[in-house]
């Protein structure tokens, strides 16, 4: 069994739409498929129209902040509906606008030819967020490619453009995910710009209710995936991986990284018989 817990689509920030996003899973031999768009389940009724002989596991990546940091939780098998959990979701959707517009002042104000007209076209209806921000600058020809955003000229977390963002405290997060029916896996803990959280820190959110680790994610290690294997055991969380895939923007990667039949069961045993 071949399961991938961590894929994007149009909803957010993928290039792909959702059905697309199913038909290319089938094609790359997936038994399963978890659409975990940003702080949005709006793919989700289209991925499942289109999931054929995949299963889709409904999921989302659910923005948290840590510390002072960004921290992304994969969200699974909840209820998006719940009033508490749905009022939140809705507050970080909103500051998202507010802050895209904010950053593309900033550009603005560094000589970048980039509107908020621009980058609100290229996301549509989907969530907005950084990519799309980077794919108008690209256009614009102020980068290259829309990788090149992601530095601290630009708009990475600290950069001349960076504008910071309403976050969830990954503790109520994971509370407010248990009490809505799921479960939820801490998304590339130690991949690129995540490589700052501690071991001490995964283990006060498995005390709080944290279901599983990402161990298997293209931008983590051999060595962190170790050590990430060992600390899982430790904490007796589910251990899941996926290709964190955006269409394009990440070179179609669908399915390079996946969770075992084993460990997926482990995880959706972790769901709550009777929420909170």
């Amino acid at each position: 069994m071949r399961a991938d817990l961590h894929v994007h689509s149009t909803a957010s920030d993928g290039t792909d739409p959702p059905a697309e996003v199913m038909r290319r899973a089938a094609r790359a031999g997936l038994d399963v498929v978890a659409l975990t768009d940003h702080d949005t389940v709006a793919g989700h009724a289209e991925a499942a129209a289109a999931a054929g002989p995949v299963t889709l596991l409904p999921g989302m990546e659910l923005s948290c902040r840590l510390d002072g940091r960004s921290l992304h939780l994969l969200a699974y098998v909840f209820d998006p509906d719940r009033p508490e959990l749905a009022a939140e979701l809705t507050r970080i959707r909103d500051d998202r606008v507010l802050r895209a517009r904010a950053m593309v002042d900033k550009l603005a104000g560094l000589g970048v030819d980039v509107s908020w007209e621009q980058v609100a076209a290229i996301a549509g209806q989907a969530v907005v967020g950084r990519p799309h921000i980077a794919r108008a600058m690209a256009d614009s020809g102020a980068i290259a490619s829309p990788r090149e955003a992601f530095t601290r000229d630009w708009i990475a977390d600290g950069g001349r453009a960076y504008v910071g963002r309403y976050a969830l405290d990954p503790v109520r997060a994971i509370n407010l995910v248990r009490a809505a029916g799921g479960v939820t896996a801490l998304a590339h803990p130690r991949a690129g710009r995540d490589t700052w959280v501690t071991n001490e820190q995964i283990t006060r959110l498995a005390a709080a209710g944290l279901a599983g680790l990402e161990v298997f994610h293209p931008d983590q290690s051999e060595a962190e995936r170790a050590r990430l294997i060992a600390l899982a055991h430790d904490l007796a969380l589910a251990i899941t991986g996926g290709s964190d895939d955006h269409g394009s923007l990440t070179d179609y990667r669908l399915g390079c990284e996946t969770t075992s039949g084993e460990a997926y069961q482990d995880l959706l045993s972790r769901v709550p018989a009777n929420p909170a």
